[in-house]
């Protein structure tokens, strides 16, 4: 079902980072009209290409607050109480997180304060279209409120009936998000980066999306800060004999779930486990509904990798670089202390991906691409910038006094000494 490698699949490293480009210069030149329109026309644009491309006119491009309140009616009472759970694990990581970045140090008689501001306002997209993903509005949404953002909206497709996802507007309540609007697709991209009349412009914009959003946050990438481009899920299995088959196969099929496009591997010292996660695969998929789909999706993006040795297969992992790498083996967190590129690292048979997605408070937005060598999983930390302020004493200028007069006039600067001087004269 999965292709096979018994030597380095140099087939599939050529199409990881940095081998590979963010965005299809076609793709670009298509959406690039699009962000242009909607900046010198604002409203009237996204309402236009909203008819378009989803199919809906609207007249009111921000969601009231009836809506909201009426989106609970069409959620259950188990979606609700699941976000509140995720959101609370998200803000005891974040916040944990935060409560490291800031520290003060005394250098002699100099004192500096390093510590960290957010910013002033984020924009979130958020999917629409054939399934929602109030999981991805939490990942996005919850670091950004520990930091202090001040402005948080939302931007999201509107569905056939003219309103979005009600479980999207319920997590955009839970997460206490200023504002919501229907808009979708690259005109919202544009619509964040530049402002209308209606949907404000931010200085930062995250969440995942189609190929036409990806393609629309890199031309309004000089405009606006944008996060790192996130491709289909991707899931590597790092496994020994000991490893459960069926586990595995569980896992992998679990990813494929997400759609076309997608990488999932297993690598392994163990020709009879893979032999074994083959007829696992079969089989559970013989009982699923969308098996043959999911089955053909297998089949174009799975893969085997058989490996002498777990430094061996440590060693793809790494150059492979996924966002999420499972460890199924004897020792999982020695093998861990080798890896040094994965988005998400997952040890032993009890942290399965499935169950990072939704519910143990680690972000499941990740470097995809093999970006995972340069780049991190969105934190607190995408959403805060650092700052230091220094404070020094007469006598801790007269220290450092000596080594600014010989650095500047080496540099051709001889002004920054006199600035320094003067205050001694």
């Amino acid at each position: 079902m999965m292709k096979r490698y018994y030597e380095t699949p140099e087939e599939l490293l050529k199409k990881r980072w940095p081998d590979i480009e963010a965005t299809d210069p076609q793709l670009r030149l298509y959406v690039e009209p699009i962000v242009e329109d909607v900046r010198i026309r604002g409203d009237e644009a996204v309402k236009e290409y909203t008819q378009k491309f989803d199919g809906v006119a609207t007249d009111e491009l921000r969601v009231r607050p009836e809506e909201i309140r009426d989106a609970y009616s069409a959620v259950t009472e188990g979606q609700v109480e699941a976000l509140k759970e995720l959101k609370k694990r998200l803000e005891s990581v974040e916040s944990k997180r935060l409560s490291l970045l800031s520290f003060t140090i005394q250098i002699e008689d100099v004192g500096i304060e390093c510590t960290v501001r957010p910013l002033r306002s984020v924009g979130c997209y958020v999917p629409g279209g054939k399934a929602a993903y109030p999981s991805s509005l939490l990942m996005n949404v919850v670091p950004a409120k520990v930091a202090g953002v001040e402005k948080i909206i939302v931007c999201t497709p509107p569905g056939r009936d003219g309103s979005p996802s009600p479980l999207t507007l319920v997590a955009s309540d839970i997460c206490g998000v200023d504002a919501v609007y229907k808009a979708g697709g690259a005109q919202a991209i544009s619509a964040m980066a530049y402002g209308t009349e209606t949907i404000p412009r931010v200085d930062k914009i995250v969440g995942p999306g189609n190929r036409y959003v990806t393609a629309a946050k890199q031309v309004v990438s000089n405009v606006v800060s944008i996060d790192k481009p996130a491709g289909p899920s991707e899931i590597l299995v790092l496994a020994d004999g000991t490893a459960d088959p069926k586990l595995i196969a569980l896992d992998l099929i679990s990813q494929a779930e997400h759609g076309e496009g997608g990488a999932y591997g297993l690598v392994t010292t163990s020709t009879a486990l893979a032999d074994e996660v083959d007829e696992a695969l079969v089989e559970i998929l013989s009982g699923l509904p969308d098996g043959e789909a999911v089955g053909d999706l297998l089949a174009q993006g799975g893969f085997t990798y058989i490996v002498e040795s777990i430094d061996e297969a440590v060693e793809f992992a790494n150059l492979y670089a996924p966002e999420h790498l499972e460890i199924l083996t004897e020792d999982p967190s020695g093998v861990a202390e080798k890896v040094t590129s994965a988005g998400l690292v997952l040890l032993g048979a009890y942290s399965p991906v499935s169950a990072t997605d939704y519910g143990m408070g680690v972000n499941h937005v990740l470097p995809t691409g093999g970006y995972g060598k340069v780049a991190s999983g969105i934190t607190v930390l995408d959403y805060l910038r650092t700052v230091s302020v220094v404070e020094s004493s007469v006598n801790g200028l007269a220290g450092v006094r000596g080594n600014v007069k010989a650095l500047s006039e080496a540099e051709g600067l001889p002004n920054h000494s006199l600035a320094v001087e003067g205050r001694f004269n």
